[in-house]
């Protein structure tokens, strides 16, 4: 049986893969397309120049996930041309306006090859025999001990059994396409029917050129079209690193069905928008379209019918969630806790899914088990004791949010108006703060030349570290969920807080910190004496 099947062959879905190939777990990836990289896709023109059909630039300075991965692979990259410069089109019948302003990319980086290099890099490593191609994951069911994956290829149904499943998947998607048995809970459905697959419904071109004429008459590449009768929207220089092989990309403006109506006419109104914007020169040109609101292992029903919303960069926290004790985990870049919807998003969400089946695979040579949590055999004593619980804190994520929501409801549903996030985060923070006092309690150290110093145990600074991710975590978690709940739309100042409302939450969670830290210090004072008093060789 598998140790982990894994549905999606996107960023996420390959950048776990990768991690579980370097740590020896036996996983399976399946995809439903004849290719990998999801909405990853890069064609080549007949000058050899790689164009972006999907996403094109990464930015290395608010993207460390993403940047520090592709430094891994070894790919090259270069910077977006941008000077600054950009055409601005208002009306249908006259000349764009030149503005000349600082660049409008802000440091985006493109990657040599195109942004499919970086799907060809992460393939690279892992063994063909755990890809499988064309695979449409149809039905899923609990099996309590394992997990049953009902996939349909062109020929036949597969059925695959693993330990565990991760739908590397947009979750719309999954709620198109894929039958889960017992059926997800009520929460975790909406939530995945409301987070909205970015770019879902979007259209792309690409045009090559003979050469960079924008930039002879000193134009950096950048357009915006904003008229009523806009084909593209948005354009950009496409060019390779020096600009010898030329190319414009852009976004379309017309929604999907005009798309689809002028599919006909549609190359010719993009070449003529592009000549009324840079001039004769580039009459013509070397045209590749993608339209993914046509793609059905993209765009979603509920993508294609609503109009395009704020985009929300931290993801409804019920998708982090694992589901069926731990069996079931959601990926893909939609359920992020940062960045979410982008390519340094779908890296977080594999990080996030590797850190959670790490904590309770205890599989492989280098780690032993605790209960349900995973520790590394390599150690040992005070050392073992701290990582199982460092492990057990960030376990403790879901239960929080849990009790922050039930807190939340509670309160709602007394009519209580004034506080509700501040006074339910708090509530939830501080029960797990007094839960890790229980376990600090209970848990064996070696409390033999510990330092104690000014009162305080060098233990101390050890069992507050866990707590820094969590904390936050519940607070970004709760921010997001209130941002997508209808029961707080009526709430504004809960629904969408501000900034300072945050900073007076964060400084009550750091109030409870301090307060759980001395109280921390306390217990291991405690069992530093009477380690003091017990025979040589016995541990408190």
């Amino acid at each position: 049986m598998l140790e982990t099947a894994i549905v999606g062959g996107g960023l996420c879905g390959l950048a776990l893969a990768r991690s579980l190939q370097q740590g020896g777990t036996t996983f399976a990836l399946f995809e439903a397309r004849h290719r990998l990289g999801g909405r990853i896709l890069s064609v080549t023109a007949g000058s050899g120049l790689a164009l972006d059909l999907g996403p094109t630039w990464f930015w290395p300075d608010t993207q460390p996930l993403l940047t520090s991965l592709i430094t891994e692979l070894g790919l090259a990259y270069f910077p977006q041309h941008d000077d600054g410069t950009v055409l601005h089109l208002t009306e249908a019948d006259k000349a764009a306006e030149q503005i000349n302003g600082p660049p409008i990319h802000q440091g985006a980086q493109r990657l040599q090859g195109g942004m499919a290099s970086l799907v060809a890099a992460l393939a690279d490593e892992l063994p063909n025999e755990r890809v499988h191609l064309g695979y449409q994951l149809t039905r899923i069911i609990d099996c309590v001990t394992h997990v049953r994956l009902v996939f349909a290829t062109a020929t036949e149904s597969v059925v695959v059994d693993a330990k565990r499943a991760v739908l590397a998947v947009p979750p719309r998607l999954l709620t198109d396409h894929v039958g889960f048995s017992p059926e997800l809970d009520d929460a975790t459905s909406e939530a995945m029917h409301n987070a909205a697959t970015w770019m879902a419904a979007q259209a792309k071109v690409a045009i090559a050129y003979d050469r960079a004429h924008w930039r002879d008459k000193g134009q950096s590449g950048n357009a915006f079209v904003s008229h009523e009768q806009a084909v593209v929207g948005e354009i950009f220089d496409a060019c390779d690193g020096d600009g010898a092989k030329a190319a414009l990309g852009g976004f379309l403006a017309f929604p999907p069905e005009l798309r689809e109506t002028f599919a006909v006419g549609l190359p010719m109104l993009m070449a003529s928008q592009m000549v009324q914007l840079f001039g004769s020169a580039l009459d013509g040109g070397e045209q590749h379209y993608q339209d993914w609101a046509s793609e059905r292992f993209t765009c979603s029903a509920a993508d294609r019918a609503e109009p395009r919303s704020e985009h929300i960069e931290i993801a409804n926290p019920m998708l982090r969630r694992a589901l069926w004790d731990g069996r079931l985990h959601l990926g893909a870049a939609e359920t992020a806790s940062h960045a979410a919807g982008y390519l340094e998003g779908a890296v977080n969400a594999a990080r996030r899914i590797e850190r959670a089946l790490a904590r309770t695979s205890g599989t492989g040579e280098g780690s032993t088990r605790r209960g349900q949590i995973a520790v590394d055999a390599k150690l040992s004593g005070n050392d073992a004791s701290l990582a199982w619980f460092a492990s057990w804190v960030a376990a403790q994520r879901d239960a929080a949010f849990d009790d922050y929501r039930a807190r939340l409801n509670r309160s709602l549903a007394t009519q209580q108006r004034e506080q509700l996030t501040q006074l339910a985060v708090l509530g939830a923070m501080e029960a797990v703060f007094a839960a890790a006092l229980q376990v600090i309690e209970a848990l064996t150290f070696d409390m033999r030349g510990v330092a104690v110093e000014r009162g305080r145990s060098a233990l101390t600074p050890e069992v507050q570290k866990p707590f820094r991710d969590v904390m936050q975590s519940l607070l970004d978690d709760a921010v997001a969920f209130n941002r997508t709940s209808c029961a707080l739309s009526n709430f504004p100042h809960e629904h969408k807080p501000s900034k300072d409302y945050v900073q007076t939450i964060l400084r009550d969670i750091a109030a409870a910190w301090q307060e759980f830290s001395l109280a921390a210090n306390r217990v291991l004072l405690a069992k530093a004496e009477a380690a003091a008093r017990q025979p040589s060789g016995v541990s408190s």
